[in-house]
């Protein structure tokens, strides 16, 4: 079977220069973008009610870019102004690098890991003295807090957002070779909407450990992994594993 359409558990990129462009060129793809999960911040009335003074935390642990930007909403909403000695501790260098809609990055206190959750920890216990603030979404993964007591760190988390699933009208519409993940919510929500959705010849590719075992405990077959040593992102996970598929088929 030719691989010919692809969906991207994603917003549309709206940038021709996306990998992904690239990608549906290189090989004669039709790429659809669709998120399958929806982001809607919690309300002033809601943050309030878990009685977090953002003014307490001496760092804050970002997980990801929506993270930051709800932070950011928050302090906004309440008027307050971060303190230029807020250190920043994020799980990689882009999400860190997304700092710089909000605050100066030069003038900050900012550190990053790799790619795992687990990497940040480590550069996390060299700052044990620090006060830090979680903001996660509902629901989150519940790794997090549990690596974070496991090393002893003085932590809270907040509540700044909520993921809901997408609607998808029929499954008549999911007619697609390759469906590709980016987080445990997109298989919730695949789920969700077609409970009795059988894979069979549909690629599964996740991006992360914790989207990869979210399919597999499904009882889904992961078919493409990223990122791994040969591709550190998707798009290149892509290209790596429809050279391979397209050889084969010859």
């Amino acid at each position: 079977m030719k691989i010919r359409k692809i969906l991207v558990s994603q917003p549309d990129p709206n940038n021709p220069k996306s990998p992904y462009y690239e990608l549906a060129k290189k090989y004669n793809l039709k790429i659809d973008f669709k998120p399958f999960i929806q982001v809607e911040g919690v309300s002033l009335k809601d943050f309030r009610q878990q009685k977090i003074n953002i003014l307490d935390y001496t760092a804050v642990i970002f997980t990801s870019k929506t993270g930051i930007d709800h932070f950011f909403r928050i302090c906004n909403e309440l008027r307050i102004v971060v303190p230029d000695t807020m250190k920043y501790f994020c799980i990689t260098e882009n999400v860190a690098f997304y700092l710089q809609k909000y605050i100066v990055y030069r003038k900050r206190k900012i550190f990053h890991g790799k790619s795992k959750f687990q990497d940040l920890v480590d550069v996390i216990i060299k700052h044990k003295d620090d006060n830090f603030l979680v903001p996660l979404s509902e629901p989150h993964n519940a790794e997090i807090p549990e690596v974070l007591d496991r090393n002893g760190i003085k932590y809270t988390v907040g509540i700044l957002y909520r993921t809901i699933s997408s609607h998808f009208s029929s499954q008549d519409d999911f007619d697609y070779d390759i469906l590709v993940f980016y987080s445990p919510s997109g298989i919730k929500s695949l789920k969700e909407n077609f409970p009795d959705f059988v894979q069979g010849e549909i690629k599964f590719a996740a991006f992360g450990p914790t989207t990869a075992s979210a399919i597999e405990q499904e009882g889904f077959r992961l078919d493409i992994n990223a990122p791994n040593p040969k591709a550190p992102s998707m798009t290149m996970a892509l290209d790596d594993f429809l050279k391979e598929y397209n050889r084969n088929l010859k």
